[in-house]
């Protein structure tokens, strides 16, 4: 029996029919989570949130949240090789707790992917404005506007409206082209995923080199003081846990290579170790790129105020810093071509347990391509609405872009809660030789969801330095309860009764198409 064929009676055992293109390698399941977290996107976006609120120091909450998220990680991917389902967190939440809870875990889970491609589609206005001006088409107030970028030179996180338009602009076309290679098909998506990856690993590898090639002798930028430059917090311990908000938003999606089990060959073994790496890698080279970037800069306090784009032209020079920039550009449309994969394969994977409205035209199959179709357009004209948000007020984008992070940590606790339970009650039964943590399943499984509570407290938490005001800084909080509030009507008032695979996408049933 061939290897499709073991891994089809696998996905039958579980309760489907193989109907999605079943053609990832190794390397491909790897790209699938690396580029979702992406350290050049995430980092080159947010971290002049670590050097504006705890300056240099926020560094040393960066092997703090990948000691929490690998504890997270540890779960997934033994969830990932007992279940090799398409859709990730929402299924393992349906294998170790009862429906209701399921539901609602894929249902936050839902709405952080949804919520986080436009969220990743603005990233090309931090960027491509500082490659070439002539992306800029709107163009700034000179009045208030600081170079190209439009920011303004009082806070780092607040933009000339013309920024806010044009990062529209620039978001729509990205959402485009990443809906068109998801109605493509997987293979497609992957090939264009893994170039991405290639060049995103050789450019993070080159740019820590070149960095500590231009190390500056006598630099203790790495233990000077954890305030910001404008005193924001004043105390250390307050400031680093406010700074943790960037590694918090940088590394989580790990479990993308879990969502795209039913497309891999040998998910039961690749899926656990491609989770592993995904997260140790970006771990790694995002800690080495900050440490680097610290060390070489020349002007500290002009570079730390905008991160890791001005550090880079700041030490490398105009020209290599914005070769660089170029393939920073590349790796934030991967993540965002990633991140809108994730989004068909959940919406696909609840649609055909019939859980979700209009389930049957979502969880359709192309019969050419073996792709879902309808979950690619639909995901990204939502996420286009939602990016459009952004030009009216780029402040409640903001608790926008908080609530994917904040959404998909939610959605995490509600696999390792129920999951501790199991382990308790002695899972797993059974599955020898697949990936397992032995003696330390209860232990790292305790961490991981104590970690995930804090992180969700820190996100959460209302802070007039992150939302500006106070008005904004409780839009989290309100916006998660309605959220949550909206998914229980649903899940009671009309999804309760309905839910069970639909019979075309059954084990052993014909399909429709």
């Amino acid at each position: 029996m061939s290897t499709n064929e073991s891994d089809s009676r696998d996905l039958a055992e579980l309760g489907y029919k193989q109907e999605l293109h079943r053609t990832l390698g190794s390397f491909s399941s790897f790209a699938a989570g690396f580029s979702y977290i992406s350290i050049l996107t995430g980092m080159f976006q947010t971290s002049y949130l670590g050097f504006y609120f705890a300056g240099p120091q926020f560094l040393w909450a960066w092997p703090v949240v990948l000691f929490g998220q690998f504890m997270v990680a540890l779960q997934f991917a033994q969830l990932s090789a007992h279940y090799p389902l398409a859709g990730s967190v929402y299924q393992w939440a349906k294998q170790v707790s009862k429906p209701a809870w399921a539901w609602n875990t894929g249902w936050m889970y839902l709405w952080a992917q949804i919520v986080t491609i436009p969220a990743v589609a603005l990233g090309w206005q931090v960027i491509l404005p500082q490659i070439n001006t002539w992306f800029q088409f709107i163009k700034c107030d000179v009045s208030t506007a600081k170079g190209s970028t439009c920011t303004d030179p009082n806070f780092p996180g607040t933009f000339d409206p013309a920024f806010a338009k044009n990062a529209v602009i620039l978001g729509i076309a990205m959402i485009v082209l990443t809906t068109t290679i998801n109605m493509a098909g997987v293979r497609a998506m992957a090939t264009i995923n893994n170039v991405g990856v290639a060049a995103e690993l050789i450019g993070a590898t080159g740019l820590i080199i070149l960095f500590a090639v231009h190390f500056k002798s006598g630099n203790g930028h790495l233990l000077s003081d954890g305030t910001s430059g404008d005193g924001v917090m004043k105390s250390v311990t307050s400031a680093l846990i406010l700074g943790a908000i960037m590694p918090l938003y940088v590394m989580y999606g790990f479990d993308s290579a879990g969502s795209l089990a039913e497309e891999t060959s040998d998910p039961r073994k690749r899926a656990p170790r491609s989770v592993l790496q995904a997260l140790a890698t970006s771990g790694v080279m995002g800690f080495l790129l900050i440490m680097s970037g610290i060390l070489a800069t020349n002007a500290p306090d002009k570079s730390f105020g905008a991160g890791l784009t001005s550090i880079t032209t700041d030490v490398l020079g105009s020209t290599a810093g914005k070769f660089f920039l170029v393939d920073v550009a590349l790796a934030i449309f991967v993540c965002c071509l990633a991140i809108h994969a994730m989004t068909v394969r959940i919406l696909f994977a609840m649609a055909r347990d019939n859980s979700l409205p209009a389930a049957r035209a979502l969880a359709s199959v192309s019969g050419t391509r073996r792709v879902p179709v309808i979950p690619a357009v639909v995901s990204g004209a939502i996420a286009i609405v939602i990016l459009l948000v952004n030009i009216g007020n780029p402040s409640v984008f903001t608790i926008v872009i908080s609530l994917g992070i904040i959404f998909m940590y939610i959605a995490y606790l509600g696999v390792t809660l129920p999951l501790l339970r199991n382990r308790l009650a002695g899972w797993p039964k059974g599955g020898d030789g697949l990936f397992s943590l032995g003696g330390m399943g209860v232990i790292t499984n305790v961490i991981a969801i104590v970690w995930g509570v804090l992180g969700v407290i820190d996100l959460e938490w209302p802070r007039v330095e992150y939302y500006l005001s106070d008005t904004y800084k409780w839009g989290p909080i309100e916006a998660t309860i309605g959220v949550a509030v909206v998914g229980l009507v649903l899940w009671f008032g009309m999804m309760q009764a309905q839910v069970g695979v639909l019979d075309e996408h059954r084990a052993g049933t014909v399909s429709r198409d």
